[in-house]
């Protein structure tokens, strides 16, 4: 007996985005019920979405057709979006309502992963929507011009410029050509003017580009946040630009108040030591793994005295402390480092999440050694890309053991 031939599985699919997934895709249920990830949706639309991966639980795709279009739909402003530039993938969303999808996007990770309803998640503001970068990393391609990445492809998109980077960032693109290596790192310091270039693991070739423009893991610009001037050396991790710091210096500040009188607050994953130079810590205990961040940050706070450990922080001994400010990277403390943070039975935890569903699981561990979540500031550091950051105050509930 022969058996019938197997279904193939659709190629595309009328769906409807019932909201914005982490990571930026809009989310729906195919007509067997499967979710499906749709890129380029926006929650409430209708649209017909191309399957690029069919799975027994899920598939993913790109959206092909707008069938109702949502009011804040928008025409992408750059030329390179067509052409498939990976680097912004919320281009198609107007500004001020992606600032309230990272809100839903928050709220959800928090129900969904922390099992949390309630809180209080409120938008706490955002960089300019253009022009923000002073940092990017940037792919080369075959004849050395630079451009990036294309969404889920290796192949690179060669922009003349980003309206997205800052425009001495941007306008470093044009003639510069790089040999040797497959990225580059780029960094201009907006109050200094300073630029750097840096191609991580590479000795590379350089040609039009200006012989002021400092090379190597140890080139470094300065910038101004608040009243500090910090230096990054190119080999050390910044946020997205000055301006994306300056908010969240002032969205901690506005959560913990003035905290220059105390002394001994943990800078965990300081990095540069941000928060202790622009917050004023005297006597600071910053905490930072990579050796170029602490080089810096010794620089950056040594009329403050504080004591810069080179380490993890799951390797550090905690020491009590008044106050613990935690930035860690985008998977998020874990179970090892909220534990050491505790240890420190600080009375209040900050902490800078860039990753909803990190944040969520980390709530949940932060309740477990005793901290309990107040207030929930979310940021938009990256806009027309669905990065979301997250700045959260606990205190530590009483009666808890020191």
């Amino acid at each position: 007996m022969s058996r019938p031939p197997a279904q193939s599985q659709p190629q595309t699919a009328d769906v409807i985005i019932e909201k914005m997934a982490a990571g930026g895709d809009g989310l729906g249920h195919l007509p067997d019920g499967r979710v499906v990830f749709a890129t380029g949706g926006i929650t409430g639309e209708t649209v017909r979405v191309s399957l690029t991966s069919n799975r027994k639980d899920f598939a993913r795709g790109v959206v092909s057709t707008v069938l109702e279009a949502d009011a804040h739909r928008l025409s992408p402003p750059c030329s390179a979006v067509s052409a498939g530039c990976g680097g912004c993938g919320w281009q198609h969303i107007s500004p001020d309502y992606q600032y309230q999808l990272k809100v839903q996007i928050v709220m959800d990770a928090l129900r969904r992963t922390a099992k949390r309803e309630g809180d209080d998640v409120a938008f706490g503001g955002a960089v300019s929507p253009w022009a923000y970068r002073t940092s990017a990393r940037l792919a080369v391609e075959s004849d050395g011009r630079l451009g990036f990445r294309a969404g889920s492809a290796h192949r690179v998109v060669y922009h003349g410029a980003c309206p997205v980077l800052h425009p001495a960032l941007s306008g470093m693109l044009g003639d510069l050509r790089v040999e040797g290596a497959d990225e580059v790192s780029l960094r201009v310091g907006v109050a200094s003017g300073e630029r750097s270039l840096w191609a991580p693991g590479s000795t590379v070739r350089v040609s039009g580009c200006d012989p002021a423009v400092g090379q190597g893991p140890d080139a470094t610009v300065h910038e101004r946040v608040a009243d500090a001037t910090l230096q990054v050396t190119a080999s050390s991790f910044f946020q997205s630009g000055p301006e994306a710091a300056v908010l969240l210096v002032d969205t901690v500040r506005s959560l913990v108040g003035d905290v220059a009188d105390l002394t001994g607050v943990v800078d965990a994953y300081g990095g540069v030591g941000l928060f202790s130079a622009a917050l004023g810590l005297q006597g600071a205990v910053l905490v930072e793994s990579s050796a170029s961040a602490c080089a810096d940050a010794r620089a950056n706070l040594a009329a403050l005295e504080a004591t810069v450990h080179h380490c993890t922080v799951e390797a550090w001994v905690p020491q009590e402390a008044p106050l613990v400010i935690a930035d860690p990277a985008r998977a998020g403390l874990g179970a090892a480092a909220t534990a050491v943070l505790a240890a420190t039975a600080a009375a209040r935890i900050v902490l800078i999440s860039c990753d909803p569903v990190a944040f969520a699981r980390d709530v949940t561990l932060l309740a477990g050694v005793g901290y309990e979540l107040g207030q929930i500031r979310v940021l938009d550091l990256f806009p027309q890309t669905p990065h979301v950051e997250v700045v959260s105050l606990f205190h530590r509930q009483t009666g808890q053991p020191r």
